[in-house]
C-alpha cells in the first residue's frame, strides 16, 4: 500500500471512530441514586439499587450519592441533578404544593413518582439515665430532631405540635444527622434523638448497644391528632438492644421519585428492576421487606412518571389518568 492510501486508510479509521463516539456516550444513561446520610436506611438501600441497576439495565452508569436526604433530595431532582431519589411522603407533598414552611419556596412541578415503598418509622429515643419515658417528659430536655429542613425534621415538628409542644418547650435542640446525634448521646451531651428510619437503622442500633435506652412511645391519639400522612403503628419488641416491650409509634410512607426529564424506558427499566430484585434489597436493609407491588401506589400526592406507569399497568395496577 502506498504511504498516500495508507494515510487515508488511518484517516478514515479515525474518522469513523470519531463519528462513533458520541454514540456510545449516548448509549449509556447515567442513573445518579440520591439518598441520605450514610448512617440511615437510605443509603444501603441505594447501594444495593444502584449495583441492581448496574447488572440488570444494558447501557446504564449508577451512582450513589449520600445527601441530607428528602428535601434535598427533591430540589437535586427538579434541578435534574439525579435520577431517582428516596423521600418521605410528606416532604414530597410539600415539595409538589410548594410549601415554602417545609423548605420548598415554589412548586416542585418536574417531579414523578415511581413507587412508594417502606414506611418510615418515627422512633423518639432517649437514654435512661434522662428519664424519658413519654413525650411530655421532653419539655427541658436536649433533643436532636436532624438536619435543618430535613423529612425528619419536618416529622418532629408535626409530631410535638400534635402533642401540644414546640421546640420552645425543649431545653435545648440540635439540628443533627442521625450518626452524630448518637455520639452526642453517648458522651451524655443530649437526651433523646429524634430519627425517622426503617426499623432497625444502623444509628439507633448502635446507640442501644452502648448506653440503655427507652424507646418513646407516641401514643394513638397524638398520630390521629397529626393526621395524614402519619399512619399508627408499633416498633416490635426487641427491634433494639435492651427494647423488650412493642411500642406505639407514627409511621410515614417513603417514596422512590425522578423528574420528568429521565426517559420512560429507562424509569420502567428502574421501576421493573425494584420490584424484579426485592430479595437483594431485603438482604440490603430489613425495611426493604415492607416494599410490596400491591401497595405501590398507596398515597403517592404527585403523577406517577409513564415509565412506572407503563410497569404498573403490566402488572394489572389501576393506575390513574
Amino acid at each position: 500500500m502506498s504511504i498516500s492510501l495508507h494515510r487515508r486508510a488511518l484517516a478514515g479509521i479515525a474518522a469513523l471512530t470519531l463519528a462513533a463516539t458520541p454514540m456510545a456516550a449516548r448509549a449509556q444513561d447515567f442513573i445518579n441514586v440520591l439518598t441520605g446520610g450514610t448512617s440511615g436506611v437510605y443509603y444501603p438501600l441505594g447501594v444495593a439499587l444502584s449495583k441492581i441497576y448496574g447488572e440488570k439495565i444494558q447501557n446504564v452508569r449508577p451512582t450513589v450519592q449520600a445527601t441530607k436526604a428528602s428535601v434535598e433530595n427533591l430540589q437535586l431532582l427538579q434541578q435534574g441533578k439525579g435520577e431517582i431519589a428516596f423521600t418521605l411522603g410528606d416532604s414530597l407533598d410539600a415539595a409538589w404544593k410548594g410549601d415554602e414552611e417545609a423548605g420548598f419556596k415554589s412548586p416542585l412541578k418536574k417531579l414523578r413518582g415511581i413507587t412508594a415503598i417502606y414506611p418510615n418509622y418515627v422512633q423518639i429515643v432517649a437514654s435512661k439515665d434522662s428519664g424519658i419515658k413519654t413525650l411530655a417528659d421532653l419539655k427541658g430536655k436536649r433533643l436532636s430532631v436532624g438536619a435543618p429542613k430535613s423529612g425528619t425534621e419536618l416529622n418532629a415538628r408535626a409530631i410535638l405540635a400534635a402533642a401540644g409542644m414546640s421546640y420552645k418547650d425543649l431545653g435545648k435542640i440540635e439540628y443533627l444527622p442521625f450518626a452524630e446525634s448518637v455520639e452526642l448521646m453517648k458522651n451524655r451531651q443530649l437526651d433523646a434523638t429524634l430519627q425517622s428510619a426503617g426499623l432497625g437503622v444502623a444509628s439507633l442500633r448502635d446507640l442501644a448497644t452502648s448506653v440503655e435506652i427507652t424507646v418513646v412511645e407516641v401514643p394513638a391519639a397524638v398520630v390521629d391528632k397529626a393526621g395524614p400522612p402519619f399512619v399508627k403503628v408499633s416498633i416490635p419488641a426487641n427491634t433494639y438492644t435492651g427494647q423488650t416491650a412493642a411500642v406505639p409509634a407514627a409511621a410515614v410512607v417513603n417514596y422512590l421519585v425522578t423528574h420528568e426529564g429521565v426517559k420512560e424506558e429507562t424509569v420502567y427499566q428502574m421501576t421493573k428492576a425494584v420490584f424484579d430484585s426485592l430479595p437483594d434489597l431485603a438482604a440490603a436493609h430489613a425495611a426493604a421487606r415492607s416494599i410490596k407491588l400491591e401497595s405501590a401506589l398507596e398515597g403517592m400526592p404527585l403523577p406517577l412518571h409513564p415509565g412506572a406507569a407503563r410497569y404498573f399497568k403490566e402488572k394489572g395496577l389501576k393506575v390513574g389518568s
